[in-house]
């Protein structure tokens, strides 16, 4: 377990299972917890325009969990600041706004210096437009395949019911 991009072999990370994140409590958790899943990795905000998605991943999470599939929910900060709360008030908001039963994280950077690891790799992976690396805006996705490999990128403006198809495929 890291919490770099390279392992303690000086390889470079092949999957997400290598990562090491804190959630919402601020307990490490090894992404390799989630080995031979389908996941759904979403940098989230309250107070975005797009935060009326929390309800579509919920719906995902909740149609497909038993089949082996996971939201796993990253709020950040960078974006108009629309994320100003701290852990304990997003998960109130998560909770009680779209009663989320996806795990959520730490709010964390995912462009820039500050960046996590996790992210670096996932925008390494699957670049966005034009092949950019960097994260445009809130509630942008990244479908991962059973095991661990990164398959795809979305826009924040694709919303959660249209990935359906994608994630029925790897399931």
């Amino acid at each position: 377990m890291i919490l770099t991009g390279v392992n303690t072999n000086n390889d470079i990370v092949q999957n997400i299972y290598e990562f090491v994140c804190k959630n919402i409590d601020g307990k490490r958790i090894s992404l390799s917890n989630y080995k031979n899943k389908v996941l759904l990795i979403v940098n989230t905000a309250s107070q975005c325009g797009f935060t009326p998605q929390y309800e579509g991943l919920e719906e995902l999470q909740r149609k497909y969990s038993s089949q082996g599939f996971t939201v796993l929910g990253f709020p950040c900060n960078q974006f108009g600041s629309q994320e100003p709360g701290d852990e304990k008030q997003i998960q109130e908001f998560c909770e009680t706004k779209y009663q989320t039963s996806f795990p959520l994280f730490k709010k964390i950077d995912v462009n820039g210096f500050h960046s996590i690891p996790l992210f670096y790799f996932l925008k390494s992976q699957a670049r966005g437009i034009l092949g950019t690396k960097a994260i445009k805006w809130n509630f942008t996705k990244f479908l991962i395949n059973r095991d661990g490999e990164v398959i795809k990128r979305f826009a924040p403006l694709d919303k959660p019911h249209e990935l359906e198809r994608h994630i029925e495929s790897l399931l």
